[in-house]
């Protein structure tokens, strides 16, 4: 191919691909927004089914919805999740023009809202405080909550959140006002401390608070290490998962039936399945 004629395609593709992943302008990012609001409306006044939603009944459909995200950000599939931040979307316009028929708040007093509390908790940014690195600016953080009416520094941890992010949300605030172990070896001796306590514990009540305050010191080793439990233990999973479903296969193409398979037997078809990954 000659040179002209590479230049030819490689403009050909160049703009191909533009047209692809070309951003949306600042105004036709608001005009879509708009767009959204004006079918959010049709949708209330004219479908049976959004007409019938209400706070509560949309509630478990929500973390249906950031579960699903959750999934996609972990896979880092960017397609899904734009669809799923699509979807989470919904659902934040949903509540807000309930609110707006209730005659409470409407999305513009969310966002206003939410552009206060931004501009009050960045003093570095909108005021003249000066930080130094990523940890002050989150004991800034915390201190200014406390300034905002919040009676605890933990105020904000609510209870229906899952135990695994709560417990990691409870030691990341505390931290923020210098509540912390000094390094990851020190909390890792607050691991075996646990340990320990719970290998010597032999009532089951007692042995199930221990085996919490494992998992808590786990969390807070894992934090300090950098490493997120959750996406960790998340990550397992989805391991533990596809290696199972391998392992099912493998026992249907040798005509095998898992449940009458002994421990050692389910265990040589496991290791055949890790081979496999």
């Amino acid at each position: 191919m000659q040179n002209v004629d590479k230049v030819f395609y490689l403009s050909k593709f160049t703009a191909i691909n533009y047209q692809l992943f070309k951003m949306n302008s600042r105004s036709e990012q608001l005009e879509a927004f708009g767009r959204l609001l004006d079918i959010m409306d049709d949708l209330r006044e004219k479908c049976p089914w959004d007409q019938k939603q209400t706070l509560q009944t949309l509630r478990h459909l929500t973390l249906e919805e950031v579960y699903e995200l959750s999934d996609a950000l972990l896979q880092e599939d960017l397609e899904e999740i734009k669809k799923e931040l699509g979807d989470v979307l919904l659902h934040l316009v949903f509540y807000a023009k309930i609110g707006s028929e209730k005659g409470s708040f409407d999305i513009g007093d969310v966002i206003n809202s939410l552009n206060e509390k931004l501009i009050f908790r960045h003093p570095h940014i909108y005021g003249d405080v000066e930080v130094n690195d990523e940890e002050e600016v989150k004991q800034n953080w915390e201190k200014l909550k406390l300034k905002e009416g919040n009676k605890s520094v933990l105020s904000g941890v609510t209870k229906g959140t899952p135990s695994l992010i709560k417990a990691f949300r409870i030691q990341d605030k505390v931290k923020g006002i210098g509540f912390e172990f000094a390094n990851a070896e020190d909390a890792w001796k607050k691991v075996d401390e646990e340990l320990a306590e719970f290998h010597a514990e032999t009532d089951l009540e007692k042995k199930e608070q221990e085996l919490g305050d494992v998992f808590f010191s786990l969390v807070n080793y894992a934090r300090i290490s950098g490493i997120n439990p959750d996406s960790a233990l998340e990550k397992t999973n989805n391991k533990f998962i596809a290696r199972f479903q391998k392992m099912e296969n493998l026992a249907l193409e040798k005509n095998l039936n898992l449940a009458d398979l002994s421990l050692a037997e389910m265990d040589e078809l496991w290791e055949d399945a890790k081979k496999n990954e």
